[in-house]
């Protein structure tokens, strides 16, 4: 069994001060994949016993940048999926293990009044034409902050949401492209038809409070793994950042 744990901590150096490491232990995970840590090299000494740790920085400080904690060690480790426009801002780590690719993701937000939804729309070809390569090799479990709620279910305020970043025709249309090539997102394997489950809540208008939130963070696995899932699970009940971790549990 393994079980993965993947969380957008907006900051790690601020969840820190939130008690993550002891989040980290209770978790107690096989794979603790982190987006948007906002770190350089060199600017945090954070390892836990038992775990090798591959971290992407972007090169703008302050900016983005990936983390994976591993209790196994893989085969190989890849940062980035081999294309320059998008491998300036630590989005991506790959680690091949024997017997799947672990990918986890940082997707690009298309901003305030779509500022970046070319690029955006760029990157989604870009990167499920990486993902379908490895998934040709083995099997593909894909984790993090894809910025997108899929469906209407996926968050609170669908209709006044339509043409925000992250709800967009063209933003969801690309997860549909990708899940259709063969992929499966893991929470709606388990839970077609929940409702209310998010994994990120602005920081405004008293979000989290309220529940109005966004199921944005998610576990995709390709279907030659089908049989192996075992659970999912959005951990609401965990603060520290403005997401929380959502979790995977593989056989």
């Amino acid at each position: 069994m393994y079980r993965f744990i993947s969380w957008n901590v907006n900051g790690l150096r601020a969840v820190c001060g939130k008690g993550f490491a002891e989040i980290f232990k209770s978790l107690d995970a096989d794979f603790f994949c982190l987006q948007e840590t906002k770190m350089q090299a060199g600017q945090l000494e954070l390892e836990f016993e038992g775990y090798r740790s591959y971290w992407n920085f972007a090169e703008k400080k302050g900016y983005s940048g990936t983390a994976i904690y591993s209790r196994h060690e893989p085969l190989s480790v890849t940062y980035g999926i081999g294309i320059d426009e998008h491998d300036h801002e630590g989005r991506v780590i790959t680690l091949e293990m024997p017997d799947f690719y672990l990918v986890c993701v940082y997707t690009p937000n298309s901003q305030d009044e779509l500022a970046r939804l070319d690029y955006r729309m760029r990157w989604e070809d870009d990167f499920r034409r990486y993902l379908n390569g490895l998934a040709e090799k083995k099997g593909v479990v894909i984790c993090g902050d894809l910025n997108v709620a899929h469906q209407e279910i996926d968050l609170k305020n669908p209709k006044t949401n339509r043409r925000n970043a992250g709800f967009t025709d063209e933003e969801r249309g690309k997860m549909t492209d990708l899940l259709s090539t063969g992929f499966i997102d893991t929470f709606r394997y388990f839970y077609p038809d929940k409702t209310d489950i998010y994994s990120w809540w602005s920081y405004r208008f008293r979000s989290r409070e309220r529940n109005t939130g966004w199921r944005i963070d998610y576990f995709l696995v390709s279907d030659n793994m089908k049989d192996r899932l075992s659970g999912a699970a959005i951990h609401t009940e965990i603060s520290g950042s403005d997401h929380c971790p959502v979790e995977l549990t593989l056989r």
